[in-house]
């Protein structure tokens, strides 16, 4: 089992989201659990390649 953070909020009916490490990439759903089935569905497409130009946010660490 492994986590990945998201981040998430309400905007009148619709629980909008993103993954942390792919911000621009975002979704929604009419509910929490709905957003969340939608973020694991973004996952899948985001690690079989199905998404293009993927940008991702790393870190760099300076000495």
């Amino acid at each position: 089992m492994r986590t990945v953070k998201y981040t998430c909020w309400q905007d009148g009916e619709f629980y909008l989201g993103y993954l942390n490490d792919y911000p621009e990439y975002q979704t929604q759903g009419y509910s929490k659990e709905e957003l969340i089935a939608n973020l694991k569905d973004l996952l899948n497409d985001i690690e079989s390649d199905e998404i293009p130009y993927l940008r991702k946010v790393e870190e760099l660490v300076l000495a």
